[in-house]
């Protein structure tokens, strides 16, 4: 890649909280030992760089995904997605996940789910009886 493809990559990285390094395999094997990074150490071959966030990892795999389609000299690899070694394809998988409050919501909204029929069920038990004590006064005054 020339320095100014680099350069549109970490970009648009940044506009998503990530950092990109363009490392030395060496450095990179000596670094990751004793880390959650040492499962990634075959993957440390030939011109690397590595994308690296603190915060949301689904968004830095998307981002890198997105420029990998842009760009065909950037070729992925593996990463390491909260200490798990993931090949091309589970980085794919995971990059079309929804993002994190996203999910939240949806668990939150499946949790809430049996409750709220709970709740509707004795709401309309209630209701019912109500409405047949209504018709029976009802019909007692007739």
């Amino acid at each position: 890649m020339t320095v100014s493809e680099i350069s549109e990559l970490r970009k648009l990285l940044r506009s998503a909280d990530v950092e990109f390094k363009v490392v030395k395999n060496t450095l990179a094997r000596i670094a990751s030992q004793s880390t959650s990074v040492a499962v990634a150490k075959d993957y440390f071959k030939g011109p690397m760089g590595i994308a690296i966030t603190r915060n949301e990892p689904l968004l830095a795999a998307k981002k890198v995904l997105e420029y990998a389609k842009k760009n065909e000299k950037l070729k992925i690899s593996s990463g390491i997605i909260e200490g798990k070694l993931c090949v091309l394809d589970e980085i794919k998988t995971i990059a079309e996940l929804p993002p994190r409050q996203v999910l939240l919501s949806v668990l939150s909204g499946v949790m809430q789910a049996p409750l709220r029929k709970l709740a509707g069920a004795i709401s309309a038990t209630v209701s019912s009886f109500v409405y047949a004590l209504n018709a029976l006064k009802a019909k007692r005054k007739a």
